[in-house]
């Protein structure tokens, strides 16, 4: 009895055994990862008044050049970003800009410390003068023989800060009119409209060369300025590409390289 006792116990032992045995996974190989999607492709739109040479302007085929089409162009490439301009109403970039239609703000935009308050900016990376350009046979010789005379500027620009910031001559005018580009101020002037224009010395100049006959710069300006590239607050990762890509651009000499195209000499800062 013992016995038959023994037996049953150790065969229900091993019938226990066998039911709590776990059986093992038909593969103990971990699963393969899936495959990485293809990283989306990062795109900067770039804002800037297509009518700013030579800073960026339409040549005779319609297409966008300029120097900081180039200089926007190169530091892209550097940071790994797909680069579209978008032609905007300069007067109201920061529009433009707070509501996403473009991420850059790149096209001879002054830094200024009103603008700080909106926008977050690069490194400077020229200087500029807001000139004082008359025709070539003027009387007018300085600031003061401004006074009682029909002045232009561009809309939204900051050669217009720079002139109400010297509240005497700008006072002293007979009007200060704007126009919604450069180029169409300087055809006033030419047709005698105006009797002189305030613009940002890149693009003063190079009307000038272009026609040294109809036009003279004074000696004179609206003071000193910087150009840096404009960016939401937000996008700090961003700004810190543009100006690590400028910062390398203008160390192995492609932005000195750029602005000799453009200008015959290097007007990096």
């Amino acid at each position: 009895m013992q016995k038959r006792t023994l037996l049953a116990s150790v065969a229900l032992a091993a019938l226990l055994a066998a039911c709590g045995k776990t059986e093992p996974a038909a593969s103990t190989a971990p699963a393969a990862a899936p495959a990485p999607a293809p990283a989306a492709v990062v795109k900067l739109v770039v804002g800037l008044d297509d009518n700013f040479p030579p800073m960026g302007f339409r040549d005779e085929k319609n297409e966008l050049v300029g120097f900081d089409i180039d200089m926007a162009r190169e530091a892209a490439k550097r940071a790994g970003l797909e680069v579209e301009f978008k032609p905007i109403d300069w007067s109201a970039k920061e529009a433009e800009l707070s509501g996403k239609r473009v991420d850059a703000l790149w096209n001879g935009l002054t830094i200024t410390e009103e603008r700080k308050q909106n926008i977050a900016f690069t490194a400077p990376y020229m200087e500029n003068h807001q000139i004082i350009v008359v025709p070539a046979n003027s009387e007018i010789k300085t600031k003061a023989d401004l006074a009682g005379k029909v002045v232009g500027a561009q809309e939204g620009s900051s050669a217009v800060d720079a002139i109400k910031k010297e509240e005497a001559v700008f006072n002293s005018f007979k009007e200060l009119k704007t126009f919604g580009d450069n180029v169409a101020a300087l055809m006033d002037l030419t047709t005698g409209r105006l009797e002189a224009v305030v613009v940002d010395e890149v693009v003063g100049r190079y009307y000038v060369a272009k026609k040294p006959e109809l036009y003279a710069v004074l000696d004179e300006n609206f003071g000193t300025e910087e150009y840096g590239v404009g960016l939401r607050k937000e996008d700090t990762e961003l700004l810190a590409k543009i100006d690590g890509a400028m910062n390398a651009m203008k160390q192995d000499g492609t932005a000195a390289k750029i602005a000799q195209q453009w200008f015959g000499k290097d007007i990096i800062k």
